[in-house]
């Protein structure tokens, strides 16, 4: 399984028990959806690798202490301590309205109310305070704020994010 098929899940932060059980951090506000799963992949030097689920079960909210067949011991569990967890993307829950993960958004076309089609979304930026969508009209990158206050639609089946951008944003980049 290739990464980018693949969701970022968690990782695993602590040992549990003796008998190899660990306890995995889920970035998730749905903890619960994940309770049952059969599998996951964990990362090791950038490569994932498939590890299937004895049994598992919620602890503290956050926390899925999980029991992997193969790791039988305190050692084996140690050696996946800090390491992530994926899923493949097909496994995310489907958002509707407008409501919407990062990754599906690429390609789409920002249309605004007033100027119309303003480009493509190319990424999401969101290692800033403010998350950003990545434009591209032509050779020029825009930025533009992803706030709930400018996001009128998202069009899934025209592949359109549709909003209201304040006067001049567009503008200062033409």
């Amino acid at each position: 399984m290739r990464k980018e098929d693949c969701f970022y899940l968690g990782k695993i932060a602590k040992k549990f028990s003796f008998k190899g059980e660990v306890l995995a951090y889920l970035d998730t506000d749905e903890p619960e959806l994940y309770e049952d799963m059969e599998s996951v992949f964990v990362e090791f030097n950038n490569n994932l690798v498939p590890y299937f689920i004895k049994n598992s079960s919620l602890h503290k909210n956050d926390f899925l202490r999980i029991r992997f067949e193969d790791v039988d011991n305190e050692v084996e569990a140690e050696s996946l301590l800090g390491h992530a967890i994926y899923l493949p993307i097909k496994m995310l829950p489907k958002l509707t309205g407008n409501k919407f993960y990062y990754h599906e958004v690429i390609d789409f076309e920002i249309e605004d109310k007033r100027l119309g089609i303003i480009g493509i979304i190319q990424s999401v930026n969101d290692t800033t305070a403010q998350p950003l969508f990545e434009v591209l009209n032509g050779d020029v990158e825009m930025l533009i704020p992803m706030i709930d206050h400018f996001l009128i639609k998202i069009d899934r089946s025209n592949k359109k994010v549709i909003m209201d951008l304040p006067e001049g944003l567009i503008e200062m980049y033409l």
